[in-house]
């Protein structure tokens, strides 16, 4: 059973950074999701791969528990935040590129 390590980015609708510093172990699926016949609802028979998520505080945690509990893994490192520090008084700088009009 493969699981993956990783820190979740933020979502599109959140300002903070509730939930990012945690680490989550989460299991890769074993088989494909599978539309049911009667109600149209996707469906797997695996639902280690669904429902199960392990939150660690730490990168080191995880590791540390998917090696006592032999769980094959994949470590994804976080990309670092791009970070774009802009002021309201730069709309207004005598030295812009382009000139600020209507």
């Amino acid at each position: 059973m493969l699981a993956r390590i990783f820190r979740p980015s933020k979502t599109a609708m959140q300002s903070g950074k509730a939930k990012t510093q945690e680490w989550v172990l989460e299991f890769e699926p074993r088989s494909a999701l599978r539309s049911d016949p009667l109600m149209g609802w996707t469906v797997t028979a695996d639902t280690a791969s669904t429902q199960v998520q392990l939150w660690f505080d730490s990168k080191e945690e995880a590791v540390r528990y998917a090696d006592q509990h032999g769980i094959a893994f994949q470590l994804l490192d976080p990309k670092p935040a791009k970070r774009i520090i802009k002021a309201y008084a730069d709309n207004f700088a005598f030295n812009r590129k382009v000139p600020w009009t209507h």
